[in-house]
């Protein structure tokens, strides 16, 4: 049996990896890369195994880099199963559509300019009518109850993650010439002590690891104070008058961020402003939230005991309607405006950045990731300019990090999983991807110290490696 890592090998985006045993080819995710326009389209057409030949994917969980990629996937031929837990499948199901409508609207921006310089147009990497179809081919599974992949080439697990609703880690058991692997793919680790969600579930005894490595090399600020940070300073900015910009995901962040906000409210401690969620895919996903409740911690459900509605409260106004949202634009009295996408590379957030962040008053609060060549990213170096729709803006409004909220394990949550993993005894090697190149070195380096017995691997993209 071998295994090929392709997408988020040594980068964070487009998680995907090939598992080939007994003739069949298995993919471990189906990211979308996120980046460049140029690199992107490259990275997400080209495949060491057509997508026609790829018997099933197991997805571990909905974010758009792991899961974006599938609708191109069916399009190409891929005609296989997808397995996820319930939670995963509802969530992608609203994240596909959605990517869907946005690669129809990116190629007839783009295309328009071709034209304008007398270029030929470009197809679009897929569309929302693959997307539609590739859903017919989700396969829900719930924890912990192991099913056959491919005709029984291989047996699967879904165990919580803790990183996000539904997600997964992936735990294989595979038989091959009277030999038996058990492969475990972290897909995104959680982390502890976080609300809404259950913690992680250990691996179990496991032969092979292929663990995430986003923050690798970096320590989160504890979550306990998490609210109180997030009080502090939007007091502050609203008290000199200003308004406030949450670029946040759709998913899971935005639902985070909108429960810690509820509980300050309950507790009389935000300043009666708007606060606005501008998103109607977040409107849509905090419902799947709703629904999902076998996915809660047990603080969550206690709190559902007085607390109705833990994602709304008085003052928070949900905004589907491009009016509503071109309104808030042209607020000029103190908001909280949370909206996708939260990199900062597409969507309504690049509207409400544009009128928000020359202003000193303002200021632009970043609550997760920003990969390498995003605007969030820029945001978080305090670049003094950036482009905005193709417009330079001076960087006048404070950019405040919160890190806390991060849903995924940092430095030392990634060690404390790995030498648990190990404890039993079985563990014999670690594969580290998804990570930029310093991050899931500095891991490896980490992993090599504390686990010396044990093979500690950072592969590149093709890389194929015998299990």
């Amino acid at each position: 049996m071998e295994l090929t890592f392709w997408g988020a090998a040594r980068t964070v985006t487009g998680s995907g990896h090939f598992l080939k045993t007994y003739g069949r080819a298995i993919m471990l995710d189906c990211g979308l890369f996120q980046g460049s326009r140029q690199i992107a389209r490259q990275m997400n057409t080209e495949f060491p195994i057509a997508p026609a030949s790829v018997d099933a994917i197991l997805l571990s969980h909905a974010h758009i880099d792991h899961s974006g990629n599938i609708p191109y996937f069916v399009n190409q031929g891929f005609k296989g199963a997808i397995y996820a837990t319930p939670a995963t499948t509802d969530l992608t199901r609203a994240l596909l559509r959605d990517s869907g409508h946005i690669q129809e609207k990116d190629i007839e921006f783009l295309n328009r300019k071709l034209h304008a310089k007398g270029e030929q147009p470009l197809p679009p990497l897929y569309t929302l009518d693959d997307a539609e179809r590739s859903l017919a081919q989700f396969r829900s599974v719930y924890y912990y109850r192991p099913f056959s992949v491919a005709d029984g080439a291989l047996q699967a697990e879904f165990l919580d993650a803790g990183h996000i609703l539904g997600s997964a880690f992936t735990r294989m058991t595979i038989n091959e010439n009277g030999r038996q692997i058990r492969l475990l793919f972290s897909g995104d680790v959680g982390r502890k002590n976080m609300p809404i969600l259950r913690d992680p579930d250990p691996t179990g005894e496991i032969d092979c690891l292929i663990l995430e490595s986003t923050y690798g090399n970096r320590r989160h600020q504890p979550y306990a104070g998490a609210e109180t940070l997030l009080c502090e300073s939007i007091g502050r900015v609203v008290g000199r008058g200003g308004k406030i910009v949450i670029p946040a995901f759709s998913m899971e962040r935005t639902q985070e961020i909108v429960y810690a906000l509820n509980n300050l409210w309950n507790a009389g401690k935000l300043p009666h402003v708007p606060f606005y969620v501008d998103s109607p895919l977040s409107v849509n996903i905090t419902e799947i939230f709703r629904n999902h409740p076998e996915c809660y911690d047990e603080e969550i459900k206690k709190v559902f005991l007085t607390d109705p509605d833990p994602f709304g409260f008085e003052g928070l106004i949900y905004v589907r309607d491009t009016q509503t949202s071109k309104s808030i634009n042209k607020l000029r009295e103190p908001c909280i405006i949370i909206s996708a996408s939260g990199m900062c590379e597409a969507g309504r957030i690049l509207h409400h950045l544009a009128n928000t962040i020359s202003d000193a008053r303002n200021a632009v609060f970043i609550v997760g990731f920003q990969a390498e060549n995003t605007l969030g990213r820029r945001l978080v170096e305090k670049q003094p300019e950036v482009k905005i729709l193709g417009d330079t803006y001076k960087v006048n409004a404070e950019i405040v990090v919160i890190n806390s909220f991060s849903a995924h394990a940092d430095s030392e949550e990634l060690r404390e999983f790995a030498r648990q993993a190990a404890a039993s005894g079985a563990l014999k090697k670690i594969f580290v991807v998804h990570g930029e190149e310093t991050a899931a070195l500095a891991l490896q380096q980490t992993l090599t110290a504390d686990l010396p017995n044990i093979e500690t691997v950072v592969p590149k993209r093709g890389e194929t490696f015998q299990l």
